[in-house]
């Protein structure tokens, strides 16, 4: 099976192809300066020289098409989509909606514009990510890796500051914890 894991920066889009039976890393890549001159790709097949691909993307789904058109051609190693079992998209933050990830589904999509407020830099480009994959590969399963749901769970003594508590409803203040995916990854090693 492969999996497409993707992960929309306000600027860049990495991307890494991996085969869950072997865990190889089939190909990576990114997407550098999104929205500005000079953006580019950066493409990387396993065992094969990386190619650079100069091509203005003035949006996230320009740099989700040039992906994906990579994956598919001769420097990829994607003879159809199809072959792709599902794509895992990082979100940056799940605000208290999430403690684990998700399918993604219309609801999930929604809760994400509304959490957009709080990592306005990253959550608007990782819902642009997602819509992008859904409208050429609708059939595929999508998943919602939040970054913040490895402390989800944290106490309300851990993780209210010391504000005024109509402060934390208003503007939803309060520590949720950033990196979760890398903690987890971490934890579980040691």
């Amino acid at each position: 099976m492969k999996i497409l894991v993707l992960n929309a920066g306000s600027s860049s889009l990495k991307y890494q192809l991996i085969d869950t039976q072997t865990e190889d890393n089939l190909a990576k890549g990114i997407c550098e300066r999104i929205g500005n001159k000079g953006s580019y790709l950066k493409h990387k097949v396993m065992g094969r020289e990386e190619i650079i691909v100069k091509k203005d993307l003035p949006a996230h789904t320009d740099a989700i098409t040039l992906v994906l058109k990579t994956l598919l051609d001769g420097n990829g190693i994607v003879k159809d989509l199809n072959e792709i079992s599902a794509v895992g998209h990082r979100v940056v933050h799940s605000g208290e909606d999430f403690n684990s990830s998700v399918i993604i589904t219309d609801e999930v999509i929604e809760k994400c514009k509304q959490n957009a407020e709080l990592a306005p830099l990253h959550v608007p480009a990782n819902i642009t990510g997602i819509l992008a994959c859904r409208e050429v590969m609708p059939f595929t399963p999508m998943v919602a890796v939040f970054d913040t749901a490895f402390h989800a769970k944290m106490p309300e003594y851990a993780y209210m500051y010391a504000i005024d508590y109509d402060d934390y409803k208003q503007y939803k203040l309060r520590r949720y914890g950033f990196h979760g995916t890398s903690h987890m990854y971490v934890s579980n090693m040691a």
